[in-house]
This record gives structure tokens, C-alpha cells and sequence, in this order.
């Protein structure tokens, strides 16, 4: 059975199926494939900056080296908080219940947005649906699979279907003087010879 979005507002539930949009599925894609003297397809990797080891594709979305060169699996591997306390792993939200609350559009703006899912309802609160159709935007954890950074997803409607967006929050640090600049001319100056010595250069 797929993993759906399940949303919660106001004790009724809204639940989607999800696809991920993204650049190839609107405009298709094309790739060069690399081919050795034999016509059989070149794999990529890559030299670390010692040169000691060849990195394949794929070895490092499974583990990491560290500095001597041993590979450690994801799963030993700890993250840490700042100040070096164990941080906590978030689980998946998918399949998971999550609470749905409107958000203005200044903080969908506002949002560093990372990926779009295009969402197919299965079961969709009238309520909910009246409220996407009028313009409203609402917003809800996001955690794809298990981890420790999770996101925020934006809920939004419009003719073509509902969509997910999804990213990080970001908040904006504006500068401005607190007093505003005065010009200001020391009429001294208006005194001074601006005639120029050509002997000068």
C-alpha cells in the first residue's frame, strides 16, 4: 500500500497520495551518456584530495570515509546539536496524522522551497476543499522518511489539482539607519581654487 499525506483540521481528516514534480516531468529530459573505446557506458568517480582512494557512485549516499579512509555506514553514524547533545530523529509523516494550520502568504514567500508533490485526494474534508478553492494556504510538518532536519509543507489548490510545497522557513533581516544621512558642505570648501596645474603631472 502507498504511503499517503493524512491532514488533520478542525477533527476531520484529508488524506492524498503524492508524486514528486520536478523539472524532468515537465519538460522530459536528455542525457549524454559517456561511452569508452568499446562503446560501453563509462561509471563515474572521483579521486579523494589525497588520491588514495576511487569513489564510485553511490558510495557515498550509503556511508561516509573519514579521514583515514574507513567507511562507516549511515547507521553508525550520530547527529549532534550545537552545543553536542544527541539529536532527535524525527520520524516519517507520511502515513502519520498531521495537524493543519493556515499560514498567510507572506510565510509561504518567505520559505526556502526545496521540492513540489503534486497531491491526489482520496478522501477530502468539503471544508478543506472550499478553503483551497477560495486561495487559502495552510501548512504541516513534512518529514519524507525518518531523519533530523524536518520541513514544512505548504498546502495550496488552484484549477490544476493540490500541491505540497516543500522547504525550509527562513526569516528575513532587514537593515535600515537609524537616523537618515544629512548632507552636509562646509562652505570653506566652496573657497578652495579648483583650477588645475597641467605642470602638476
Amino acid at each position: 500500500m502507498a504511503r499517503e499525506i493524512i491532514l488533520e483540521r478542525d477533527g476531520r481528516q484529508s488524506r492524498f497520495g503524492l508524486g514528486k514534480i520536478d523539472r524532468s516531468k515537465l519538460y522530459g529530459v536528455r542525457r549524454r551518456i559517456p561511452l569508452d573505446p568499446q562503446d560501453a557506458r563509462c561509471e563515474r568517480a572521483e579521486l579523494t584530495a589525497d588520491g588514495s582512494l576511487v569513489i564510485r557512485q553511490g558510495m557515498t549516499a550509503q556511508a561516509y570515509f573519514d579521514d583515514d579512509g574507513v567507511w562507516i555506514p549511515h547507521a553508525d553514524l550520530v547527529n549532534l546539536e550545537p552545543d553536542g547533545s544527541v539529536a532527535e530523529k524525527h520520524d516519517s509523516t507520511l502515513g502519520n496524522p498531521q495537524p493543519l494550520e493556515e499560514a498567510p502568504p507572506e510565510a509561504l514567500l518567505d520559505a526556502q522551497v526545496t521540492a513540489v508533490y503534486g497531491l491526489e485526494p482520496t478522501e477530502l474534508d468539503e471544508a478543506l476543499k472550499s478553503a483551497l478553492a477560495g486561495g487559502a494556504i495552510f501548512r504541516f510538518p513534512f518529514n519524507y522518511r525518518a531523519g533530523y532536519n524536518p520541513q514544512t509543507a505548504f498546502l495550496v489548490g488552484n484549477d490544476n489539482g493540490f500541491f505540497a510545497l516543500v522547504g525550509q522557513t527562513t526569516e528575513s533581516d532587514w537593515c535600515e539607519l537609524q537616523k537618515p544621512a544629512v548632507e552636509a558642505f562646509d562652505d570653506a570648501e566652496d573657497d578652495l581654487d579648483d583650477d588645475l596645474d597641467f605642470e602638476m603631472f
